[in-house]
């Protein structure tokens, strides 16, 4: 029979175990990240290898990132004049739109498209080459797999997100155009002039740094999760899913961090 100290004592020391394993879990993430971003910024480089996930992850991803951008642009279009045309203010669509893709919608929706596509597809890759024993292969091959593995995917995920939110700012303001062009009438010139007059570069920078950290930690989860997969075929998996949660989830925290941060006067 438990004593009475075991029973106290129990949830304290579950709590403990808890908080040390984040903890430890954290500096390892930190630790791969240090040595991911090192080589990273020096050399040697694998130009071939950053062009393919250059490929892998910004052009491919074109077409579900600009489906996405588009419709997201005519949703909020659509609930930007249903709630306005209460106040008679549905005329301040453009500016709406505008504001709300280039800051916050772009950036984010941008990268939880590539934290489904790109961090889980790094993580199976990298994984499945762990299970095979191609990592060890390529360390016997005096290659370090940090700098042919890891840093071509960082360096492809950091640079390639901000390019893909440039594009989904444009498509999600013309899919707001659109709308706002059949639902009140308003020209397309006027809305783009409007718009134009309206936006600040610091509102579409700000969503450009937002969009190279995510990139940063879409590259990081999938790197991370595949280069610990164990398991087999069925750690692989749980590498995957990991990959694309974990990431989403640093995404979301991080965007209210750096908010809270751009949006201070």
């Amino acid at each position: 029979m438990a004593s009475l100290s075991q029973v106290l004592l129990g949830p304290v020391a579950a709590l403990g175990r808890a908080t040390r394993d984040a903890l430890a879990s954290v500096g390892r993430v930190a630790r791969f990240a240090g040595q991911g971003i090192a080589a990273a910024l020096t050399p040697p480089w694998y130009p071939r290898q950053i062009l393919s996930q250059f490929l892998s992850v910004g052009f491919y991803s074109l077409p579900v990132v600009g489906l996405t951008a588009w419709f997201t642009g005519a949703a909020l279009a659509l609930n930007i004049y249903s709630g306005g045309d209460r106040f008679n203010a549905s005329t301040v669509m453009p500016q709406i739109v505008a504001l709300g893709i280039t800051r916050e919608l772009g950036p984010v929706l941008a990268a939880l498209m590539l934290a489904g596509r790109v961090a889980s597809a790094m993580a199976s890759e990298i994984g499945a080459m762990r299970a095979t024993e191609q990592v060890d292969a390529m360390v016997t091959l005096s290659t370090d797999p940090r700098r042919y593995l890891i840093a071509p995917r960082l360096i492809a995920a950091t640079i390639s997100l901000p390019l893909l939110t440039l594009i989904t700012d444009i498509i999600g303001i013309a899919g707001g155009m659109q709308v706002s062009h059949y639902l009140i009438d308003l020209a397309p010139g006027i809305y783009v002039t409007n718009t134009v007059d309206f936006i600040t570069a610091w509102d579409v920078e700000s969503g450009l740094i937002k969009a190279a950290v995510f990139g940063f930690i879409i590259g990081l989860m999938g790197c991370f999760h595949g280069d610990n997969a164990k398991g087999g075929a069925r750690g692989v998996g749980r590498a995957t899913t990991s990959a694309m949660v974990s990431a989403a989830v640093l995404i979301l925290a991080s965007d209210y961090l750096l908010t809270s941060v751009f949006a201070r006067p």
